[in-house]
């Protein structure tokens, strides 16, 4: 009596269609995670979700739908999407996309392209002036929609690589907030996707199959200061695994009296009251870092 040989090919497709589940778990827990610590999203919302036609914004709107449809509160979505008039754009691929899945949209043409191709001297980063152009359009359209809220879809990493920027080229200690109140103070900006990483982010979008449209404006330019920062972590998480969630972590568990910005601390008025503090460090210590109870690669986010 002969045995039968497992199917190979199906139980590959199996594990495959498993591990792709497990994704979308994931994500969904994460991006429910980001909304509930900082209550993003509330009864009756309008949320305007910025689709670019990039990995990450589609996978924005596709978590945000599947929550939707789980929420105990009623919230609207609606796509925008800035038609830049970036050369060979594909501008049918996205209403496409979007009606297939019966999402409204709004497709909103501005040249902001020629505005940029013109303004800045060739080889020079375009991004700046880029985002402040789609930035005020962004906050129009919102209005005219009637959208209270405006959902980004900067993940984790970009969080991290803005942090970096800032204190490595900028001098400061800032970084990428999930929510925080747009320019012109009429609306609330959001980053669901602000536990996620890259990596999970760019995985979903192969699993969906995303229609993605390349940025021909900034795609080209191969030496911008946040593509090194982003060889840098990658750097880290290769040789040093969990580094990139560790200091992800202690965004979100800082220490004002351990810093020296006299403006989030007053140093000036600090006096002795010859009560010990159990939070404070013991001033001499020659190791200024504790030692993790977990392995690096074990620590998970905390939220704020």
């Amino acid at each position: 009596m002969s045995a039968v040989m497992p199917d190979v090919s199906e139980a590959k497709a199996d594990k495959i269609a498993y591990e792709n589940n497990k994704l979308h778990k994931r994500l969904c827990r994460l991006v429910g995670q980001a909304i509930g610590d900082f209550n993003m999203i509330e009864e009756g919302d309008k949320v305007m979700v910025c689709l670019s036609g990039g990995k990450d914004s589609y996978a924005l709107l596709d978590i945000l739908l599947t929550l939707r449809e789980r929420a105990p509160i009623h919230f609207d979505l609606i796509a925008v999407n800035l038609d830049q008039k970036q050369p060979n754009f594909p501008a049918d691929i996205l209403p496409a996309y979007l009606e297939k899945l019966g999402v409204p949209y709004h497709i909103e043409n501005q040249d902001t392209y020629s505005i940029v191709k013109r303004l800045i001297p060739e080889g020079k980063t375009t991004c700046s002036l880029c985002s402040r152009l789609r930035r005020g359009i962004l906050y129009r359209v919102a209005d005219e929609l009637g959208c209270n809220k405006i959902a980004l879809g900067h993940h984790r990493d970009d969080i991290l690589e803005t942090f970096f920027l800032n204190m490595f080229f900028g001098g400061k200690l800032k970084g990428m907030p999930a929510k925080l109140v747009s320019d012109d103070g009429k609306h609330m900006v959001i980053r669901p996707l602000a536990y996620v990483k890259e990596a999970d982010s760019t995985r979903y979008a192969e699993v969906k199959q995303f229609p993605i449209i390349p940025c021909d404006l900034c795609g080209s330019q191969e030496n911008l200061q946040r593509k090194q920062i982003k060889g840098l972590m990658r750097e880290w998480e290769q040789k040093y695994p969990g580094r990139v969630e560790s200091i992800f972590s202690s965004l979100s568990t800082v220490v004002p009296s351990h810093l020296m910005d006299k403006n989030l601390f007053g140093f000036t008025d600090l006096k002795t009251d010859g009560l010990a503090n159990p939070l404070g460090d013991i001033a001499f210590d020659e190791e200024p870092c504790s030692t993790p109870t977990a392995p690096f690669n074990t620590i998970t986010l905390r939220p704020l």
